[in-house]
């Protein structure tokens, strides 16, 4: 099981860096986090955010986009994403408006919209949760190559989530850019992040 979501969690990683090698791959300018410029997948999503209302890539247009999949009740991975993101977004002062931070609950069944408007914002209201249907949720996880499966008790509710790590970065054109692996330093996320607000 451990090498299995080793292999799910690097996957993304994997393809990226074999597509910015390609002919035409890569954007050019130089990040520290993984350049998935001209990546095949992950182009869009219909999800239902915290609030009730529809939602699409194409709301956030003009904005960088940062989206992290997740759960409400993961004991550390997801909360120190979000705690993560707090602190790249007190780093980008100003700059900070030009940005959504999206979470996507890849626990439907547990994740209700109410518990997703009590947990996302508590870290920053700015921040938005994103939810759907068991279906959708799969459909969108897929798109992303992202892994997520139940552990323990599955078939009630005190079961754990393994899943990937990463969080995907789209630019204001709503183009996928990055992959910023689980644990990078909050400078070098704002750093990367100014160079998309800034056109690169």
């Amino acid at each position: 099981m451990i090498s299995m979501l080793r292999r799910s969690i690097l996957a993304p990683v994997l393809i990226s860096l074999l597509a910015a090698c390609s002919p035409g791959g890569g954007s050019g300018a130089s990040f520290v986090n993984t350049d998935i410029t001209g990546a095949s997948y992950g182009k869009d999503f219909r999800l239902t955010d915290h609030t009730g209302a529809a939602r699409s890539l194409a709301d956030y247009r003009g904005k960088v986009v940062t989206l992290f999949f997740g759960y409400v009740q993961c004991p550390d991975v997801c909360p120190t994403n979000l705690l993560n993101m707090v602190e790249v977004m007190k780093q980008l002062g100003p700059d900070a408006d030009k940005v959504q931070v999206l979470f996507m609950t890849i626990d439907p069944e547990r994740d209700t919209q109410a518990l997703l408007a009590e947990y996302v914002p508590a870290f920053d209201p700015r921040f938005i949760g994103l939810h759907a249907d068991l279906p959708t949720t799969q459909a969108v996880a897929k798109d992303f190559k992202v892994f997520y499966q139940k552990q323990g008790d599955v078939k009630g509710t005190a079961y754990t989530v393994d899943h990937s790590t990463g969080t995907y970065v789209f630019d204001p054109q709503g183009r996928l850019r990055l992959y910023v692996k689980h644990g990078e330093k909050p400078d070098l996320i704002a750093a990367d992040i100014r160079k998309l607000i800034a056109g690169q």
